[in-house]
Parts: C-alpha cells; structure tokens; sequence
C-alpha cells in the first residue's frame, strides 16, 4: 500500500482521507504516495498555530530561534539518504539534480541559523538611529521592526520540494513567524517527508510547522490581514491569488514569484574560443538542463553577438549531445526526467508555439532513451534559435519550463539591452565577457528589469556560484513578470515577517523600549 501523506494541522496528524491525487514516479509511472483533496478544520488550525505556535516562538529570543534552526537541520542531515531516494522516485532526477534541491535547502537552512546566532539575545529589532523631534531633543523618533501577530502561508511550485521550503521558512521561523506549507500535490513526498521528520523530532514548538497536502481549497479563506502568504508558482495563479479579497481587501502580505524569461548574455568581446566565450557555452549547457531545466532562475533567451550565432549553437550542440537521457537510475544517465506527463504535454506545446518565429537548432530527441520510453516523462534539450530579433514576440512573452533555450542575435550592448527588457521582468540575467567596462554598463542597464544580474569574467570563471543558483545571502525575485517579490537577501529576509512602526516618544521610553533590541544592518 502506498503511503497516504496526512495533513498536520492544528499540532497534530489528521486522519487518512479519501485519497483525491496519486503522486507517480515520473519515469516508471508507479504509483508513490497519496493525498486527500481538501483540508478540514483551517480556520481552527491557522487560529492554533497563530496563536499558540506564535506565542511559543515569540517568547524566544533571535538567538534561541537560531538555535532551533540549527537543531531542525541536524534533524534533516540525519535523514538526508532518505531524502535523495524520495527526490529520485518522485521528482525523477538524477544525484546531483537532488543536491541542487536538497543541499541548497539544508544549506539555507543553516545560513540563517548561523545569521540569526548573531542578533543574540535580542527580541526587536531597530531600524536606523533615533530621530530628534523636539527642540530639546527629548522627544524623538525610533523606527522598529517587532515580528508580526500573524502566520506565514507557503504555496510552493513543483520543482523545489525541499529547498522551497526551507528557504521561505528559515527566515520566518527565525523571525518568529508559524509557518503552514502547501507543497505542489505532484511532488508532495520529500516536502512531507521532512516536515514529518522534524515533527517528529520535537525541536519546533506546537504550531510552528504545519503542512497541507492535497489541494489548496480554502487556504486563502483562513487568512487574516496580520498574516502574509508567499507563492511560487505561475502568473496565472498568481492573478487569481491577488484577486482574492484576503489580499485584495484585508491587505494580506503577499510576496508573488512567478514566470521569468531569464536571459544569459555574451559579451561582443567573446569571440569564439575565447575564455569568456567557453564559459558562456559551458555554462549554458549546465543551467539549461540541470534538473532538466525545471528552475525558475533557467536562462530561457540567450543573447549573443549575431556574428557569433552559428558558432554559439554549434559549440553548445556539441555539448547538448553529450547529456544521456533517461532514467534517473541508470549510472549513465545525466539528465532524469520532468516531474510528470502533464509537465512533458506543456513542454511539447510550448516548443510547438515558439516555432512560429524560431527554428531547432539542436534537438536531443534523436538519441534513444536510457532505460525508459516514450511513455516516461523523460525530455531532450532542444535549442531553438530566433528568426528574427526584431519582429519575434513570443520568446519575450512564453516560458517553456524544461530543457529550453532560444538563442537570439543582437548587433550591440544597446540592442542586446532592449531584447533583454522585453522579458518584461525576469529573475536573473548573467553577462559573459573579459571587458570589465562594458559588463559595469550592462549590468547597470540590465538590473532595472531583473532582481540579480550575475556578472562572469574568465577571472571568476572558476568561482563564481553561477547564474541559476540561489545562494541566500543575495536577493531572489524580480519585477514585472517575474512576480514583484523579493526572498532572502541575508537579513533583509526578514523584512516580509515584521511590522515597522515609528515610536514617537519621550527619549527615556525609547531607551526602555529599545534595550533588548539590535540594530538592523543588512
């Protein structure tokens, strides 16, 4: 019997439900674990966990709830063997494709821990220095940031079950923030895996975990206007979750991520084998089919000089046609599968509808699958190149989530610049070159319309993190398009978990106010 994923609300299990979802091992089609379709009882349990498991949390300093974050994660290290079988059953992907997801989330997890250890035994935090609001300076100003009254809701996408979570509830943790998650239904397993094992563990309080399989029926009814809500996820979900009177009336905090038509860039200065321009190709290899392109943060447009374009497509084919494709089990294979059969159909109708205006320069569809067939979802990379720069639209509007990218000529920094906002908001741009001055100038351009601009230089070429990974000490999220939102950033994370409020008071009560409080320096 496959194993039934419980909701734990209200601290603690809830009964097995009518199954509604099966979740599918992506390659073989097995069946995995089950979910039930709506959660019963949210309004009780989101008034439990944001009272109670507020109020527990609460009482504890910065330095205690750090202290908790670094127990949580030797929980999760304990387990991590567990977790890597679960990622290659459910979500189809090879080792190292895990480790992007489970290595990045342990990881997180523990950089906030270790940030958090610093703000000691603090319990509020001050933001910026005093102001003088009185002739005889005793009246003054003090801005403040105290955790707010309610909970943090997490709806999260498919592709990052461990990592997506952590990464969201290590700073509201941290901050003091009841945390419930609604991880994607098809990929639930790993996400409710290591909410059970730290549940089970005892080192959160009551009401500071919760978690929600199945669908998302009445979630965003049980919200009250102190509490914040984060998703991942499409835009046209987004649309609907902004519509929603929570956020739309009661001015719920909603921090949005959503579709981003990332774009990596080869600086006019990478002529063909050059240093820079071997690292652009090797790079864009990797970060197009590295969990088979099902990141957020995948460079879907790539731009590069339109006299370099043959070369770039016949370099990085080479490369493409050297990552086997298949089952995630057999030792040979180095790219796994997409998470299920719908995701493979939304792929196939995404390359059909960009090949309006593009034309396959390399499809990976001719090598034969290792230990699978054509009923997995296992996908080839495939790169398309653009027709024309200047007419094409739909590359700059349709995202293929999957082992996709469009290659696209520019004739200068200006042109590759105007392609590059035409994305109309993005998560991550990265630059390629050797010219120190001309990357300064493009990256400045290119950082009005994307939330990180990753800037490589054969110097760095060895060092640097690379353009789709997250690391937490910098900023994730992008405007327009891309969702508005904003997560991690080292401290600025706990932004979206406090409420700033001005002090306007005698300068003696703000010293009392202020004396078990830490100055916010990010």
């Amino acid at each position: 019997m496959t194993p039934f994923l419980n909701n734990y609300l209200h601290g603690q299990w809830q009964p097995d439900a009518q199954a509604a979802h099966t979740l599918l091992d992506p390659v073989t089609g097995e069946a995995l674990a089950r979910t039930g379709g709506a959660a019963q009882g949210l309004s009780d349990a989101f008034a439990f966990a944001r009272n109670d498991g507020r109020l527990a949390l609460q009482a504890m300093t910065y330095g205690q709830r750090a202290t908790m974050l670094a127990d949580t994660l030797k929980v999760l290290q304990a387990n991590r063997d567990e977790y890597y079988a679960i990622s290659l059953a459910n979500s189809g992907t090879v080792k190292n494709d895990s480790a992007v997801d489970i290595e990045g989330g342990l990881f997180t997890l523990g950089f906030y821990a270790k940030l958090g250890a610093a703000l000691g035994d603090a319990r509020t935090l001050t933001d910026g220095a005093a102001g003088i609001l009185s002739k005889d300076q005793l009246f003054q100003s003090q801005h403040v940031m105290v955790p707010i009254k309610g909970l943090a809701l997490f709806i999260n996408a498919f592709n990052f079950p461990c990592w997506g979570l952590w990464e969201k509830a290590a700073p509201a943790l941290l901050s003091g923030i009841p945390v419930i998650i609604k991880p994607a239904t098809v990929t639930a397993w790993l996400t409710h895996r290591m909410v059970s094992d730290v549940i089970n563990a005892g080192v959160l309080p009551k009401g500071a975990l919760s978690i929600v399989c199945g669908n998302s029926t009445g979630l965003l009814d049980a919200l009250t206007p102190f509490d914040v809500l984060s998703f991942t996820g499409s835009a046209d979900t987004a649309t609907t979750i902004r519509s929603h009177a929570a956020i739309a009336r009661d001015s719920v905090r909603a921090n949005i991520e959503a579709d981003s038509l990332n774009v990596t860039l080869l600086g006019e200065d990478a002529t063909p084998g050059s240093a820079a321009f071997d690292l652009y190709v090797d790079n864009l290899a990797r970060d197009m089919t590295i969990k088979s392109g099902q990141r957020c943060t995948a460079p879907r447009r790539a731009l590069v000089p339109k006299a370099y374009m043959h070369a770039v497509a016949e370099a990085l084919a080479g490369k493409l046609a050297a990552i086997r494709v298949g089952n995630p089990r057999n030792p040979e294979t180095a790219m796994g599968a997409l998470v299920s059969r719908d995701q493979f159909n939304s792929v196939q109708e995404g390359l059909h509808h960009l090949s309006s205006e593009s034309s396959v320069l390399f499809d990976g569809a001719a090598q034969p699958l290792l230990d699978a067939d054509a009923k997995s979802a296992c996908v080839a990379p495939t790169l398309l190149g653009v027709r024309d720069a200047d007419a094409a639209v739909e590359v700059h509007r349709h995202e293929v989530f999957g082992p996709v990218s469009s290659l696209i000529g520019y004739r200068d920094a200006q042109h590759a610049t105007d392609l590059a906002h035409r994305g109309q908001g993005s998560l991550v741009a990265s630059i390629y070159s050797a010219d120190n001055a001309w990357m300064a100038d493009v990256a400045e351009q290119l950082a009005t319309s994307h939330g990180r601009v990753h800037v490589v230089s054969p110097e760095v070429g060895k060092t640097q993190t690379g353009h789709g990974n997250v690391m937490p000490g910098s900023i994730h999220g992008g405007p327009g398009r891309a969702g508005g939102g904003e997560e991690l950033g080292g401290l600025r994370a706990l932004n979206f978990y406090h409420r700033k409020s001005a002090i306007q008071a005698p300068a003696s009560v703000i010293e009392l106010m202020t004396k078990h409080s830490t100055g916010f320096n990010v």
